[in-house]
């Protein structure tokens, strides 16, 4: 299929297809990045549609605990808490057992589906996977919530242990396509993170993964990002738009607009049309007072703050998702069949 992004019908008829099982192409990703602002609109209703089929107006809340702060061995270029970094932020070893079952209480209060556990390191040490492996089963029976745990790079063996534990789910960003990866990072690699979510599923968990825009990397990046996670299957995809933390390699780096953020999130629904698209960091700096519309194509937020930056207060999100007319769930089951086309 062959796209003219001047012609309002060509989103509605690539929307139907992928609705139909088409799967979508690089040539129709860029398509969709580099469209013309005018057809801004056009695009958010065809993404609409396609997230309309399979989870209605229902929105899901993430809430994020950084259970370890700082401290990293790793030199990611994004990262505030990387050790290439001089952000000033808090440096703290894993929180306490009471610091781990408030946070959930406070997720719980949010209406959050999920409780994410992150950590900053290269992986898991032995005290941290014990005391996470001893909170998640007393976190699910106190406050009912699905865990996701965002440890680093795990072995097969360390990943066999979270799901006996309870986790639901393992948050691995892949970040960025496998051909940009070595700019952002060179104390591991992009198969490294791809051997973690290989052994996350092995070990029967759910994945969560995605990546960051705005850090230098193409509108190519972009597409074979969202393409290798379709590849993967990942159940759960967070979508960061950049924030140059000053202290890191990448500060001043500016070059997204809310219009490019919005065909992002638009992208990566028609790549991925059944799985759960979470509007994850940044997206106050670079959606702005177009945030509302990100969720034509999104069905996900993060409530709250984020690890080491503020996010908008969570009675604005309630605000914002009740006067789109759109509904806060944490059931499970929202998808196929939501609503009728």
């Amino acid at each position: 299929m062959t796209l003219d992004p001047s012609k309002t019908t060509d989103w509605n008829d690539l929307a139907a297809q992928v609705l139909a099982g088409h799967r979508l192409t690089k040539e129709q990703g860029l398509a969709i990045l580099q469209s013309p602002d005018e057809e801004l609109l056009p695009l958010m209703h065809a993404a609409y549609t396609i997230r309309r089929r399979h989870f209605g107006n229902t929105v899901q809340l993430y809430f994020l605990m950084n259970a370890k702060s700082g401290l990293c061995p790793e030199d990611c270029t994004y990262c505030s808490q990387s050790k290439t970094s001089t952000a000033e932020i808090p440096k703290y070893n894993i929180l306490s057992r009471d610091r781990l079952l408030d946070g959930a209480r406070v997720a719980a209060e949010r209406q959050s589906k999920t409780y994410c556990i992150v950590i900053s390191a290269r992986g898991p040490n032995e005290r941290e996977m014990r005391a996470v492996e001893e909170i998640v089963p007393q976190i699910k029976a106190q406050y009912d919530l699905k865990i996701c745990a965002c440890l680093g790079l795990l072995s097969p063996e360390q990943a066999a242990r979270l799901q006996a534990a309870g986790v639901d789910r393992v948050n691995h960003n892949v970040n960025t396509s496998a051909e940009f990866y070595s700019e952002i990072c060179s104390t591991h690699t992009y198969q490294d993170r791809i051997d973690t979510l290989q052994a996350v599923r092995d070990a029967g968990m759910e994945l969560c993964s995605g990546g960051i825009i705005g850090m230098g990397e193409a509108d190519s990046d972009v597409v074979r990002m969202a393409l290798e996670l379709r590849d993967l299957a990942v159940e759960s995809i967070p979508l960061n738009f950049l924030n140059p933390i000053d202290g890191t390699p990448l500060a001043g780096v500016s070059s997204l607009t809310p219009r490019y953020c919005l065909k992002t999130l638009a992208m990566f629904r028609f790549a991925n049309p059944d799985r759960e698209l979470r509007i994850a960091g940044g997206r106050e700096l670079h959606l702005g007072s177009l945030q509302p519309l990100g969720l034509y194509a999104a069905n996900s937020l993060f409530v709250g703050d984020y690890l080491t930056t503020k996010g908008q207060a969570p009675e604005a999100d309630y605000r914002m998702i009740e006067e789109l007319g759109f509904e806060i769930t944490r059931n499970e089951e929202v998808a196929a069949g939501a609503t009728a086309g």
